[in-house]
């Protein structure tokens, strides 16, 4: 659907242009930006969500891989010498390096046919971020918030939460798009821990046990993990191996992790978030 810009949303980026002001101030009101802080947005697209901010803080920053936006946004906010626009894929983007004397605020729209790799290559730089303001499908947040027991537990949930507090905001109907998506939306919040509450010896150990586990997540533990423990090791982390791996909280996860983690004699490993 093309729009008064003349650009066209583009299925293969993912595009869903937001327009509702209602919405837009209400996402703008939950975000509460500041003017001295680190904002980044990502996927700023034709700016509405854009154009509220920086008037809230004119030093913002944006992420934007689609080129024929990128002349759009420097026309539209020309009157902003602050402003900066950064033409990269986010899920390749180093986000690091736009962290100065503050941590780093980044919101945005996210595409849904990347919102979960992108996540986890967020996750693996949570040490520059105050904290995230998103835009995902619905049944994503439901996953990035769900605990042990629900049926939207999972790998996704486990290791976001690891990093982040998660709080899921409120829905946003298909209507506030164009073109409307085929499915419900949701704004959540992702606010990285000033200490983490469950933290593994390794990190790569921790997401290899949620990935075994959950590739086999209608099975019973002892034959979802058998490759990696066995019941006695469970038995001994006083792990009932008759659960199913949904059934398991992080801390459990942790405690297998570090189990495999001293038997093997290794306390030192990788800090990547692998979103294989």
């Amino acid at each position: 659907m093309s729009n008064k810009h003349g650009h066209q949303a583009r299925k293969r980026f993912g595009q869903n242009f937001l327009h509702d002001p209602g919405v837009i101030e209400k996402i703008v009101r939950s975000i509460n930006p500041k003017p001295e802080d680190a904002l980044v947005e990502i996927g700023p697209g034709l700016g509405a969500l854009t154009e509220e901010i920086l008037a809230l803080n004119p030093r913002l920053q944006v992420v934007e891989l689609d080129r024929d936006l990128i002349p759009v946004l420097r026309t539209k906010f020309f009157n902003y010498p602050d402003f900066c626009i950064h033409e990269a894929d986010a899920l390749n983007f180093d986000f690091r390096q736009l962290m100065t004397d503050r941590p780093l605020r980044i919101i945005g729209n996210l595409p849904y046919n990347i919102s979960t790799p992108l996540i986890f290559h967020l996750l693996e730089q949570s040490g520059v971020v105050q904290d995230m303001h998103f835009m995902l499908q619905k049944e994503v947040v439901l996953r990035l918030a769900a605990g042990p027991g629900d049926n939207n537990y999972g790998r996704l949930g486990i290791m976001a939460q690891y990093f982040c507090k998660v709080q899921p905001l409120f829905e946003v109907g298909p209507g506030a798009f164009r073109p409307a998506p085929k499915v419900d939306s949701a704004i959540v919040r992702l606010v990285p821990h000033q200490t983490l509450p469950h933290p593994a010896k390794d990190l790569k150990t921790l997401q290899s046990v949620v990935r075994t586990a959950f590739n086999a997540r209608r099975k019973t533990l002892r034959k979802a993990l058998a490759s990696l423990v066995t019941v006695e090791q469970l038995h001994s982390l006083e792990i009932n191996d008759g659960l199913r791996p949904e059934n398991l909280s992080l801390a459990d996860y942790v405690k297998v992790a570090d189990l495999l983690v001293e038997s093997a004699g290794n306390t030192e490993g990788g800090n990547e978030v692998s979103n294989d």
